[in-house]
């Protein structure tokens, strides 16, 4: 029998994996805070955009993507008391383990399976379908769930139970933070010396300093385009739980702490909005 299946969270990544869902037979509605918006995608896809109540009543999988814990728990909160037993909750988003664990028990108190499903592979993996799921929760509520995933997903990981695909995306931001610090440095400073970029690029990607950042970004922030992907302004939200993670686990807190303050920086400069890359505007000279 065909999953019937929804997505709640309609933004730069929920929108194109929704879209994914649809080519595949699988979405019957979608929804987002902003209802003009969900009714704007639903027309476009051909489904539907209802309540929350009877979205849960007639799905057997919801995914969702948005922004914050609360809005995790909010969600949860409202699709709980609708839900078919046996059906399943997939979160992409990215949150702390904490939430994950707390919602993930709010819907097993109805009979409703949960997934914290983190993704990586930014807005071009999204809209091409190859993104990277970081999976934690019960391997059998996993298999009902798998065909949604693998609707937008290159790879879909296991990493144990609830909470530990929230604890790898933890990872995952600490390096990204990483790798954009240096990426930004080290092009601002072939930027100052008058390398070009066009030899430039090629030459450190095809060494060990290549990578998906400076391959997808690297020529874009040299030309200040800053609109191509993830928002610096979620990074930084990111970074926030991420530092009390790190904290509590006692490592080292140097990138994190380092990024979050570069981050509010550009903020607070009005750029909360450009993608991480914007970081070279505070590595270039003056």
């Amino acid at each position: 029998m065909t999953l019937k299946a929804a997505f709640i969270g309609l933004g730069a990544m929920g929108a194109p994996m929704a879209g994914h869902l649809k080519s595949k037979g699988l979405l019957y509605a979608v929804a987002n805070r902003t209802q003009s918006k969900a009714d704007a995608l639903a027309r476009e896809l051909g489904v539907l955009a209802p309540s929350l109540a009877e979205l849960a009543a007639q799905c057997d999988v919801v995914a969702l993507c948005v922004t914050a814990d609360a809005d995790v728990l909010a969600t949860v909160d409202a699709l709980a008391p609708h839900l078919k037993k046996g059906a399943v909750v997939v979160d992409h988003s990215t949150v702390s383990p904490d939430t994950a664990k707390q919602a993930a028990a709010r819907l097993a108190a109805v009979g409703v399976g949960f997934l914290d499903a983190p993704v990586s592979g930014g807005v071009e993996g999204a809209k091409n379908g190859k993104l990277s799921v970081m999976v934690g929760g019960d391997a059998q509520v996993l298999e009902k769930a798998r065909p949604v995933l693998e609707a937008y997903a290159l790879r879909v990981t296991h990493l144990g139970a609830v909470g530990a695909g929230q604890a790898t995306k933890a990872v995952n931001q600490v390096l990204v933070a990483g790798i954009a610090q240096a990426v930004c440095e080290g092009l601002a400073l072939g930027e100052a010396l008058g390398l070009e970029a066009e030899h430039l690029l090629p030459t450190l990607g095809a060494g060990a300093a290549g990578s998906w950042f400076l391959e997808k970004r690297g020529a874009t922030m040299l030309r200040n385009e800053f609109s191509v992907g993830f928002k610096l302004a979620l990074l930084h939200k990111d970074l926030g739980i991420v530092h009390g993670i790190a904290e509590a686990a006692g490592t080292d807190r140097t990138v994190i702490e380092k990024s979050l303050a570069d981050y509010a920086e550009l903020m607070s400069q009005g750029y909360g909005d450009d993608d991480i890359s914007a970081l070279i505007r505070l590595k270039r000279k003056g």
